[in-house]
C-alpha cells in the first residue's frame, strides 16, 4: 500500500476510562488523506477524549492508533510534527493585530520569513483587510478564521478540530466552514468533531457516528441516507427555515448598502 493510499488517520478498538466512566468502549475508524472526517456527537459522547489521544495529549488505555504513519504512544513526537490542533475556543491573543498573531506563531516556529506565511495565510482566509487591526475588534468568526490560519504555519499534514464553531452565529458558522473546505482543497486532511448534525452534513466526506463511547455508523452521507427509509412523498409548499429568512435578509441588506454607496 502507498502512502497516498494509507489512511492518515488510523485507530483500532480504541479504550478510555475516568475511574469508573467508561469513555471510549472500543473505536474504530480510518480517515482518507486530503478529506474531511466528522465526528459527530452528543456532549459527553467521547469525541473530545478521541482528539485528545489522537493529538497526543492523553493515553488511551488500550487500542491503537495512527497518525500519518506514526503511533501516537510509542512515536508521539512524530505525530506532533505533523498535526495541529484548533480547540473549542479561539487562542488568539486579542492584543495583538491578525498578522502580528501569524508573524509571532512563524517564528515561534522558527520559520524563514514569517512575515510573507502571514500575508499568504491572511489572504487565503480573506483577512487582508483586518490584518493590521486588533484582534479584540474581530468577530466570532474572524477569530475563528485566525485560529485556523494560525494551525495552518508550518503546513501540518492533519488538522484537528474540536467543535470549531461552538457558540458561533450563522454568518460566521458559514465563514468557518468555508475556510475548512479550503483545508481539505489544498490537501490538508481534517477530523472535525461536532454536535451539529447540518455542520457535519455540509463539509464531511465522511460522518461517523460516536454514541456511548462506540462508533454506532460510519459512512458517506449518501451510505447513511439509506440506512434511513424514506419519507412519503407529499406535495406542499415548502416554508422557508429561520436560517432561510436570515441569509436572505442579509445578504439583501448587503446589496442594498452596496448600491447606496455606488
Amino acid at each position: 500500500m502507498t502512502t497516498q493510499q494509507t489512511p492518515a488517520i488510523r485507530v483500532q478498538g480504541l479504550e478510555k476510562s475516568y475511574k469508573k466512566l467508561r469513555v471510549l468502549r472500543g473505536v474504530d475508524f480510518d480517515v482518507a488523506r486530503g478529506s474531511i472526517f466528522a465526528l459527530l456527537g452528543s456532549n459527553g459522547s467521547g469525541k473530545t477524549t478521541v482528539v485528545k489521544i489522537l493529538s497526543t495529549l492523553l493515553r488511551a488505555d488500550a487500542g491503537t492508533a495512527e497518525v500519518n504513519g506514526f503511533d501516537v504512544a510509542t512515536q508521539a513526537t512524530r505525530v506532533r510534527e505533523s498535526i495541529s490542533l484548533t480547540g473549542q475556543f479561539a487562542a488568539v491573543d486579542e492584543i495583538l493585530s491578525g498578522r502580528e498573531n501569524l508573524v509571532l506563531i512563524a517564528r515561534l516556529r522558527h520559520l524563514d520569513d514569517p512575515g510573507t506565511i502571514a500575508d499568504d495565510l491572511l489572504e487565503r482566509f480573506s483577512l487582508t483587510d483586518a490584518a493590521a487591526r486588533k484582534v479584540s475588534t474581530y468577530s466570532g468568526g474572524m477569530r475563528r478564521r485566525l485560529d485556523i490560519a494560525m494551525s495552518l504555519i508550518g503546513n501540518p499534514l492533519v488538522v484537528f478540530l474540536d467543535e470549531p464553531t461552538t457558540g458561533l452565529d450563522p454568518q460566521a458558522r458559514l465563514e468557518v466552514w468555508r475556510a475548512v473546505k479550503g483545508l481539505a482543497e489544498h490537501g490538508t486532511t481534517v477530523l472535525l468533531t461536532t454536535q451539529y448534525l447540518e455542520e457535519a452534513e455540509h463539509l464531511a466526506d465522511r460522518i461517523a457516528i460516536l454514541h456511548e463511547g462506540r462508533i454506532i455508523v460510519n459512512g458517506t452521507l449518501a451510505e447513511l441516507e439509506q440506512l434511513h427509509p424514506p419519507a412519503k412523498v407529499e406535495y406542499v409548499e415548502k416554508r422557508p427555515t429561520l436560517e432561510d429568512i436570515f441569509f436572505a435578509v442579509v445578504d439583501d441588506a448587503g446589496e442594498r448598502t452596496v448600491g447606496a454607496d455606488n
